[in-house]
């Protein structure tokens, strides 16, 4: 059972990672074709409800192949929480990238300026739900998008050296997973996390730009 579920978790990343290049060639291209125009936070936000729908609808699709189109509850409800943690993560990471550029005022780029917490929220949920309610209504999930998305994920993955390259960010994504349920496990039950990523940046922050008692300002 721990192979499984590592090697589950270890698909999921090279999943992820592969959707992720897909959807950036798309996006390339639609920046292309629109003229470099700069998005508004609707058409961002309905973008990535889109993307986010699809990776949940082709995630969906890959739990269905491992039983060779029986549904799996247990590979299911693994795949809907190491989904879930994929997309908090990309909300924490924007969350983050927008706080850090806030400083450079107009000079910041458009992609953080959309920067929406509540509408990231809302994607996120939407996607999760449209994930639970595939298992209700699975014909939905099936459709010519997703099963497009699908062939072209698993034939970049045979592919000699482009598949091992996402393969290899399978591997850091297992890595990355596993160290955010230790978090969720130590903190349920110290209510510290094993690792705070944060605590040198904090540091740092404090030390850069807090005065001592003694310090004299001129």
């Amino acid at each position: 059972m721990p192979m499984e579920l590592l090697n589950f978790i270890f698909r999921m990343g090279v999943l992820f990672a592969i959707y992720g290049f897909i959807w950036g060639i798309f996006e390339f291209i639609l920046v292309i074709a629109s003229m470099n125009k700069q998005k508004t936070l609707t058409e961002e936000y309905v973008i990535k409800g889109i993307k986010y729908v699809f990776l949940a609808d082709v995630t969906f699709l890959f739990c269905l192949d491992l039983k060779e189109g029986e549904i799996s509850y247990y590979q299911l409800a693994l795949a809907a929480l190491v989904l879930t943690m994929y997309f908090v993560g990309k909300l924490q990471s924007s969350q983050q990238q927008a706080k850090m550029f806030g400083m450079m005022g107009n000079g910041l780029p458009m992609a953080f300026k959309n920067f929406n917490l509540n509408a990231e929220i809302g994607v996120i949920a939407l996607s999760v739900f449209c994930f639970i309610g595939f298992i209700f209504f699975k014909d939905l999930s099936i459709n010519p998008i997703s099963d497009w998305f699908h062939d072209s994920i698993i034939s970049i993955e045979k592919t000699p050296v482009i598949g091992f390259i996402f393969k290899v960010i399978g591997f850091f994504f297992l890595i990355s997973m596993l160290f955010k349920m230790m978090n969720g496990i130590m903190y349920l039950l110290s209510g510290a996390p094993f690792v705070q990523a944060s605590a040198g940046f904090q540091a740092n922050k404090k030390k850069e730009g807090d005065f001592d008692d003694y310090e004299e300002i001129n």
